[in-house]
């Protein structure tokens, strides 16, 4: 292979994405690909991970990043409230980009009052909005590759449901897809200002990009034209009237953000997909798409699944084994994600942006799906605060 199709990463972020993305690019196959550097402020932490995952040198400073000739990627594993102006400097500096979903959102401007969340929504769509255009601009000005990090539409019942679409042209009459669980480990996803919004942004934003991904191939595969024609939206935080002595085994602690949302799309033929999300149900994270058609269906379950189902006494059995993610209890019956990484669709997806950035090809995932995604979101929250169905016209 030529020098010029080395693919260096220089990785910025070793939480829990960073590791996953660590893991997937050292799973590239046919390509000379490697995490060259990772750039991580917790010294402790970036030294654990980079003698895990073999990263021959750590970094505390993005912008060395930047400036290292020796990198054409850089993949954001960052907090979402830093994506956007990451996500332009990198590709100013000449280089490719990865980005953790969600592409970005709305986290405080001048003025704003102290709870993010309490923002008029117009105000946070308008701004938004703009950002994305001015995201997207940028991408296009670059002439350098954004791949978006959206692993639902490389898992493998999703693909597998988009190669049936288009085998069988039938069309898609109804969609529905959520994940939920009993809230993220991290307090800052109790607050607007981190993540951009709650449970729908933070997780509907996987489901809403299958069901997006999945209608353009249908329509693809048809030679029919693809558009979202109106959304409606509708959030709440269930647990802010429930005591905390019956939260039970739910972590969520929601501040000014929504621990339920649901979102309701409509395409340009009439179709419709729905959305759910929650930080609100306990058992271990749900992660489904159902796909219904003039001549069948589809059921993707991502997990959880059943390829093993174990059952331990108690907690100490399972302690130091990974089971699934945000499960509460590893007692009694469990069901255990085997190559989680793999059923996710993490390894197919890093195996496509590692081949784009060596072949010269666009991404699966892409700035369009990420921008159009983010764009629907907020234009969710628009409408659950407005009470009504809107009219959807994209960038």
């Amino acid at each position: 292979m030529s020098e010029n199709k080395k693919v260096r990463v220089g990785l910025c972020g070793a939480g829990f994405a960073g590791k996953f993305h660590a893991y997937g690019i050292n799973r590239a196959y046919g390509v000379d690909a490697q995490v060259s550097v990772l750039c991580e402020p917790n010294r402790e932490l970036a030294e654990q991970v980079a003698a895990k995952y073999g990263i021959p040198r750590i970094c505390a400073d993005y912008k060395e990043l930047l400036n290292d000739a020796s990198l054409n990627v850089i993949d954001l594993c960052t907090p979402t409230n830093m994506h956007h102006v990451m996500i332009e400097e990198a590709l100013s500096a000449g280089k490719h980009v990865i980005c953790e979903k969600p592409l970005t959102g709305y986290f405080g401007e001048p003025g704003d009052p102290q709870l993010v969340g309490e923002v008029d929504r117009k105000k946070m769509y308008e701004v938004v909005a703009s950002r994305l255009d001015r995201l997207r601009e940028a991408v296009k000005k670059s002439g350098r590759l954004f791949m978006y990090a959206e692993n639902w539409i490389y898992a493998p019942a999703v693909t597998k449901s988009a190669e049936i679409l288009r085998a069988s042209k039938d069309k898609i009459m109804l969609m529905k897809a959520d994940e939920s669980h009993s809230g993220a480990h991290t307090r800052l996803a109790d607050e607007w200002k981190n993540s951009g919004g709650g449970a729908l942004i933070r997780q509907g934003c996987h489901p809403l990009s299958a069901v997006l991904f999945l209608k353009r191939t249908e329509a693809a595969a048809r030679g029919e034209a693809y558009s979202v024609r109106d959304v409606y939206g509708d959030v709440g935080t269930a647990l802010s009237n429930l005591p905390e002595s019956e939260r039970g085994a739910i972590v969520a602690r929601p501040k000014d953000v929504e621990d339920t949302g649901m979102m309701q799309l409509t395409f340009g033929d009439g179709t419709k997909a729905t959305v759910f999300a929650s930080d609100a149900i306990p058992g271990g994270i749900r992660n489904t798409v159902e796909v219904n058609t003039t001549g069948g269906n589809m059921y993707c379950n991502i997990c959880q699944n059943n390829s093993l189902v174990s059952y331990a006494a108690n907690d100490e059995t399972l302690k130091d084994v990974y089971v699934t993610g945000n499960v509460e209890t590893k007692r009694g019956y469990q069901y255990v994600m085997l190559e989680e990484e793999w059923f996710r669709g993490q390894i197919q997806e890093f195996q496509d942006f590692m081949e784009c950035v060596a072949f010269d090809r666009e991404p699966l995932s892409n700035i369009d799906i990420a921008c159009e995604t983010a764009q629907l979101m907020y234009a969710a929250y628009l409408s659950a605060a407005e009470g009504r169905k809107l009219p959807f016209h994209g960038l």
